[in-house]
């Protein structure tokens, strides 16, 4: 019997490009790669069971560990109880009243005048990005941005409206970049708040002088930074620049709130173009009112007393694992937010080290070409605040012994790779 068009049409996307990239190092290194493993069982102490064994879990960007408070489960039970699981309907038409309350709640915390809540922080830079522009605009980006904002730029390009990315965090290759732009109506300068890889900040004081002498905006993707970076963990914005004048900024309500979901922070004016731009907003399903209460449970924890305490023992953690990867004479990256990468190379030493890892008691992810660069593989660790210090002197040990067993690269390494 002849194949159906469907079938001829998947087997070509099977031999191309990154699919078949892909097929064959699922081909080639089959006991290696644990990306299609399957999460058994969770305990509160931050190991969970893997492939039938229990590891220590240092693959959890739930920073704050607010996954395991019991305000933050209950106030989940709660919205089951009193919402259902449920909208039932586009935010286009209607929103429920924790929709609201938390938007509310989430831009007193930020210190803007109003907030609008995504199902993703994916999905509100694909959707913010291109309501932000027309034809007569311009939308430029950092060459590192994260994939979201790339994304954003690509529907705003096939709309017809110029896009270009400027060299990783220089202030002169933006303004070069916005001069051979001209002439245009304006600009939005998209960033992110943190590169959770390198731990690079970009410098937000002189990206908004010259946007501003350019007629231009910016919108920062701090995702990284949302519940970890800044006061009562508003982010890297406020901290930089002292508010938000000309100023977008974007948030997960994932990582360190625990929850499900992103936002964007602005003007209420902003928002409200938002609202009926953002096609991801109009067009997608809304997060789901438990999620909405737990938001708001969450947004009281930043703003408490509790705060401090809580940041200090995920800050003295991160400075732990940090310190002692680089005594090790590891290649370490990051540490600025919660992620601690070390570089190993290879794809596949990098994922043996992976696996090295997982014998020994302690999941990491190991992370590889397209989302790092070919030969530059890491294994990318994600601290957390309810991680006991034994359980990273155990991690430090398993590097300690990885480090024995195989070749890697020098701390000099970095640098290097970071010109590259």
């Amino acid at each position: 019997m002849m194949s159906a068009p469907l079938d001829r049409l998947i087997d070509a996307l099977a031999d191309t490009g990154m699919t078949r990239f892909f097929r064959r190092m699922f081909d080639e290194y089959p006991d290696l790669l644990m990306k299609d493993q399957t999460v058994e069982a969770v305990r509160p102490d931050r190991t969970f069971k893997l492939g039938g064994r229990w590891v220590t879990n240092f693959g959890s960007d739930s920073f704050l560990g607010l996954d395991q408070d019991p305000r933050v489960t209950s106030a989940i039970e709660r919205g089951v109880r009193a919402w259902g699981s449920h909208n039932g309907s586009s935010r286009a038409f209607a929103s429920v009243e924790p929709n609201v309350r938390a938007e509310r709640k989430i831009a007193e915390w930020l210190g803007t005048e109003a907030a609008l809540i995504y199902p993703s922080v994916t999905l509100a830079n694909v959707g913010a990005l291109p309501g932000l522009v027309t034809r007569r605009d311009v939308l430029v980006a950092d060459q590192f941005a994260h994939n979201s904002i790339d994304e954003g730029l690509k529907l705003a390009k096939a709309r017809g409206v110029r896009t270009a990315k400027f060299a990783h965090n220089s202030p002169e290759a933006l303004e070069e970049t916005l001069r051979s732009l001209h002439p245009f109506r304006h600009a939005v300068i998209a960033v992110d708040g943190v590169y959770s890889m390198s731990g690079h900040l970009p410098p937000l004081a002189e990206f908004q002088r010259i946007a501003r002498q350019h007629n231009a905006c910016l919108y920062v993707d701090d995702a990284h930074a949302s519940g970890v970076l800044g006061e009562h963990g508003r982010g890297t914005v406020r901290e930089a620049l002292g508010g938000y004048d000309n100023v977008l900024t974007i948030g997960s309500l994932s990582k360190g709130f625990s929850c499900l979901g992103g936002f964007v922070g602005g003007s209420q004016a902003a928002i409200d173009v938002l609202k009926l731009k953002s096609n991801s907003l109009i067009f997608g399903g809304p997060v789901p009112p438990p999620y909405l209460e737990a938001v708001c449970a969450v947004v009281d924890i930043l703003m408490s007393a509790e705060y401090p305490v809580l940041r200090a023992k995920l800050d003295a953690n991160v400075r732990q694992l940090t310190r002692g990867a680089a005594q090790l004479g590891l290649a370490v990256m990051g540490g600025r937010v919660p992620i601690v990468s070390v570089l190993v190379g290879g794809e596949e030493a990098t994922l043996k080290a992976g696996k090295f890892l997982y014998d020994h008691g302690y999941y990491v992810q190991s992370v590889v070409f397209p989302a790092v660069p070919h030969g530059a593989g890491v294994l990318r660790m994600q601290v957390n605040a309810n991680h006991a210090p034994t359980q990273i002197d155990g991690l430090l040990d398993a590097l300690a012994a990885l480090k024995d067993a195989t070749p890697m690269p020098e701390a000099s390494a970095v640098a290097s790779l970071v010109a590259a």
